[in-house]
Parts: C-alpha cells; sequence; structure tokens
C-alpha cells in the first residue's frame, strides 16, 4: 500500500493525522476555557460528553489518531537516521528559525506523549474511565471543575503541565507548517506564510491551555500542596 510502503506516503500519515490532532486540540482549548468563563457551562459540557457513546467513541478515534501518528514518527525518525548511516550528525539546511523544533520533533513528540499520559491520569482516568466503571471516581465523573482545580491546586502537577505544553508549542509551530508543505499547499510564496499562521495558531491554542492553569494555580495557592497532589 502506498501509504505503508512509500515515504512520502508515511509523511502524508503522519501530516493528515497531525491536523486532525490539531483540530482536537483547538475543541479541547476553547472548552478548556470554558472553565475561566463560566464554571457551570464547563460542567455542562463535561455532562454531555462524559460516557456517552458518542464521546466514547470519539475517544477510541482519538486514541487510533495519536497511536498512528506516533508509529509513523518513530518509523520516518529511524528510516532518516538508516539512509544517513554514518552522516546522521550531519547538519542538513533547514530554515533556521524552526531548525531546532524540526531536528528534535520525535523528541518533543516524546514529551508530548508523557504529557499526555499525565493528562490521562489526572483527567480522563478520574472522569470518563470512572464513569464507565462505575469507580471510587464515578460520583464526580463530571464534575470537571473540581478535576481542574484538583490538579492545578498542586503546583508540581501545574509545572509539569506547562512544561508539557511548551514542548508542544514547539512541536506545533514545527508540524503545522511542515504538514501544510507534505500535503502540496504550501510553495514558494506560502511557505513562510504558514511557518507565521502556524506560529500564530500554535500560540493561540497554548496560552488558552496554559491560561486555564495558571489561573487555577493561582487560586489554588493557599490550599495544601500534599493534599491536592494526592489525586
Amino acid at each position: 500500500m502506498w501509504l505503508i510502503n512509500s515515504s512520502i506516503g508515511r509523511k502524508v500519515v503522519m501530516s493528515v493525522t497531525g491536523i486532525a490532532l490539531v483540530l482536537f486540540l483547538t475543541f479541547h482549548a476553547c472548552m478548556n476555557v470554558v472553565a475561566l468563563i463560566s464554571e457551570d457551562g464547563y460542567n455542562w459540557i463535561c455532562e454531555m460528553l462524559g460516557a456517552n457513546w458518542y464521546a466514547v467513541a470519539a475517544t477510541g478515534g482519538l486514541a487510533a489518531l495519536v497511536l498512528l501518528h506516533f508509529v509513523f514518527a518513530f518509523w520516518l525518525t529511524f528510516q532518516n537516521w538508516k539512509a544517513r548511516g554514518n552522516n546522521k550528525y550531519a547538519v542538513t539546511d533547514k530554515p533556521a528559525k524552526v531548525e531546532w523544533a524540526s531536528q528534535n520533533m520525535l523528541a518533543l513528540g516524546v514529551i508530548v506523549c508523557l504529557g499526555l499520559c499525565l493528562h490521562l491520569y489526572t483527567f480522563w482516568w478520574h472522569m470518563m474511565a470512572a464513569e464507565l466503571m462505575e469507580g471510587e471516581y464515578a460520583q464526580q465523573a463530571t464534575d470537571g471543575v473540581y478535576w481542574i482545580r484538583q490538579t492545578f491546586g498542586c503546583p508540581v502537577y501545574s509545572a509539569l503541565y506547562l512544561v508539557w505544553l511548551c514542548a508542544l508549542w514547539f512541536h506545533l509551530t514545527h508540524g503545522i507548517w511542515s504538514a501544510m508543505q507534505t500535503l502540496g499547499v504550501s510553495g514558494k510564496v506560502w511557505f513562510n506564510r504558514w511557518r507565521c499562521i502556524g506560529n500564530i495558531y500554535a500560540t493561540i491554542v497554548v496560552l488558552m491551555f496554559a491560561a486555564v492553569v495558571v489561573v487555577f494555580a493561582i487560586q489554588g495557592c493557599g490550599s495544601c500542596c500534599g493534599s491536592s497532589c494526592g489525586i
């Protein structure tokens, strides 16, 4: 199959799954910002999603996208290392402004995945999973604001989330324009434009996530860190 057997096909899979994940991040960021505007509104969204069949199906689809993106990222990286052989550490011509992110996309991706694991534990496990399994947190499964307060009331979790978001920003700033280039919608004129659009878009999305972390972290400064970190 062309999408698997050729390097261009694998890059297309990376690009399409990456764009789909960016769209999900956009939705998730907008959803999170609601918590800063209306706690009742945010909890209503959590209740509408929760363990309903469509939310569970979407979560399964999202997990498949993440898995595909991660597997193909490793595949392409090792393919590039193998192709370069003894010259794997040679410097190649790349735009200076994206060189660091471009050369460290796999490392950034690993950090993003580790942050995702933390996110799954602090939120998904206590919300959708608890509701599905009727576990000890089932009664608070749709109380999203409660779990935000519990998580970001702990300075350790807040710091880890901000590190995660920083890695996510670098990953997105390179990934967005790179995906457009792979899909053939980035010519000479649009190359720099997509880089600019990618930087702005990634900054807005990441700042939306970070705003929730910072605001609730500040609100939780007076609470006991030990009790908050014991989620």
